[in-house]
């Protein structure tokens, strides 16, 4: 079972198609301890969201606004009901759920100049939607100058330290997971 863990929404359990991987709770604990600081009034973008704990996470702690993107009808109907779920608990943000491959929606979002303060991409495992994406929202811009974006992957999975205008910050490995956090190189 995933729940929100920290903010005004502590505690809400989500509704979690029963075919996708959610990120961990003790993994999704530490990713917003590092970017605690990053969240408030922040605008964000959940890709491959799954079940959109990372967005409503943001959500709960402050961020502004969250776009969730995600290609499966399942994993869309559990945003849009753990999206609802939060409204009747009191959150005000800006929402919006997308349906569709996250590689062209990004591009979309991107060719429209929408950019984000916190780009959160928790990718199937053992694809390289992670470094596509990455490459997309190097492509176009969307990471905010102060902004950072953070891919979940397998420790298997080798990201690059260089995409574009975007530096490998930092890494953070969690047994079998790791945390690539990137920034706009100053």
């Amino acid at each position: 079972m995933a729940y929100i863990l920290s903010g005004t929404l502590k505690g809400m359990r989500l509704a979690v198609p029963s075919r996708i991987r959610t990120t961990e709770a003790k993994v999704r604990l530490a990713l917003f301890n590092i970017i605690q600081s990053m969240t408030e009034g922040a605008r964000a973008l959940d890709g491959c969201a799954g079940s959109g704990a990372l967005g409503l996470e943001a959500l709960s702690r402050g961020a502004a606004s969250a776009v969730f993107i995600d290609a499966d009808t399942a994993s869309v109907r559990a945003i849009r009901e753990n999206v609802a779920r939060a409204c009747d608990k009191g959150l005000q943000a800006e929402v919006a759920v997308l349906k569709a491959d996250v590689l062209n929606a990004l591009r979309r979002l991107g060719r429209h100049g929408t950019s984000f303060d916190l780009v959160l991409l928790d990718p199937p495992y053992g694809h390289d939607v992670g470094k596509k994406a990455l490459n997309v929202v190097a492509e176009y811009a969307m990471l905010a100058p102060a902004g950072i974006l953070c891919v979940e992957h397998e420790t298997r999975a080798a990201m690059p330290s260089e995409v574009g205008s975007l530096a490998l910050l930092k890494q953070h490995r969690y047994g079998g997971t790791v945390l690539s956090f990137y920034q706009v190189r100053t």
